[in-house]
């Protein structure tokens, strides 16, 4: 049991989620509410990656379960706190841009495609449409006329201002904070030298069109990388474009690795007489799978076909298997007229003799209700008191 649930009602999971279900529910949220996308969501892009660095470490997780919130706070992890929310959005998509390699390159740019298993097993080519910045070709990225741009006299050229407030005598304290005349750039443009296409913002927005190929055998999460394609800013070498693939649930068939899995469902006859049954692959052939004469097939039998899974990545003409989960209907009571019982009884392999001992008590078997056992239990405590005499007994109060 959780203390609380908390981080795992901000990520959409159950408390026994798997780790690859929290770093699922992750990265679905972290795109769609990332500040690029929705710049007034930010204390919800905050508290999926705190949500996230807490359950996605299974020391972090061990310690909320048992202490909640307050227990992570306290330091128990001994990690100092929580982690930016855009570090931990960086180090999940393995990018990170000017973060986490130098400011002499910008931001990766990532995007979420929606890809069906056909998709993947196929493979396919999509076009999608992206905006992003690009350095302004009539003023070549300066914002201004040449020589127009001047260092910001507010901040001195930092984009930074620090102010001085007294919280008592002999007690002070720094506050900085982004300069609100340069707006953080550093750099001050008289408005009527501004360049006209840009209005001194050196960058414009640009709708482009990204060929986006899936190989076959392409995996869920799996991200394709466009180098140099991110948002342009001078003096900053562009970002990418990474496209990052979300496998949608397909109502046949669950990939494996390379392998695919389904289920089938047999009648008695089938599963005991032989049985001929078509299967339609991801590639629109039809499979067909039977039995030999007098091989039967047990509820729960697990058989393959190999060369029938998904594709390998880069390694198309290799495949692994197609897996197949057998469930056996059993047919309802009465199905068969007494009289003709004695008949199938003769065909089917003989059954067990029961030795019955003298003396052996007849009992009546009945459906199973899972609901009446609280309701026994129930029982069971009122009459615990009449097998037990010597026990004290509580009278009610007349009034």
């Amino acid at each position: 049991m959780v203390k609380e649930t908390k981080f795992y009602d901000i990520l959409g999971v159950k408390p026994n989620a798997t780790d690859s279900e929290i770093k699922k529910a992750y990265r679905k949220l972290a795109l769609k509410f990332h500040p690029d996308k929705n710049p007034n969501e930010g204390e919800k892009f905050k508290q999926i990656s705190q949500a996230y660095e807490v359950l996605s470490d299974a020391k972090k997780r061990e310690i909320y379960d048992r202490g909640g919130e307050e227990a992570i706070k306290g330091g128990d992890t001994g990690g100092g706190g929580f982690h930016s929310p855009m570090d931990i959005f960086d180090m999940f998509f393995g990018g990170g841009g000017g973060r986490s390699r130098g400011p002499a390159k910008g931001k990766d740019v990532i995007h979420q495609m929606k890809v069906s298993l056909e998709d993947l097993y196929n493979g396919t080519t999509r076009k999608l449409a992206v905006q992003k910045n690009v350095i302004c070709s009539n003023c070549e990225g300066r914002g201004g006329k040449e020589g127009a741009v001047g260092k910001c006299g507010n901040c001195r050229g930092t984009g930074m201002c620090v102010r001085i407030h007294q919280l008592a005598p002999g007690m002070v304290q720094q506050v900085q904070s982004v300069c609100n005349e340069c707006h953080g750039q550093g750099e001050k443009i008289n408005p009527k030298d501004r360049c006209k296409n840009c209005m001194g913002k050196k960058v414009i927005k640009e709708r482009k069109i990204l060929e986006v190929h899936v190989d076959k055998g392409m995996r869920d999460e799996q991200q394709i990388r466009f180098s140099g394609e991110g948002d342009q800013e001078p003096g900053l070498e562009p970002g990418d474009i990474i496209i990052v693939l979300d496998e949608k649930e397909h109502p046949v068939f669950k990939r494996r690795g390379t392998d695919l899995k389904m289920d089938m469902e047999l009648e008695l006859v089938e599963a005991l007489c032989g049985f001929s049954k078509s299967i339609q692959t991801l590639d629109d052939r039809t499979l067909v799978i039977s039995t030999l004469p007098g091989e039967v097939v047990k509820n729960g039998d697990i058989k393959c076909v190999l060369k029938e899974g998904m594709p390998v990545y880069k390694d198309p003409f290799e495949k692994g298997r197609l897996v197949i989960i057998f469930s056996v209907n059993f047919p309802p009571n009465n199905f068969l007229p007494k009289d003709k019982l004695k008949s199938l009884e003769k065909l089917l392999p003989p059954r067990q003799e029961s030795i019955i001992p003298d003396g052996a008590e007849e009992c009546t078997l009945i459906d199973f209700d899972p609901s009446a056992s609280g309701r026994r239990r129930g029982n069971e405590a009122y009459d615990s008191d009449d097998e037990n005499p010597g026990g004290q007994r509580v009278q009610c109060a007349s009034h």
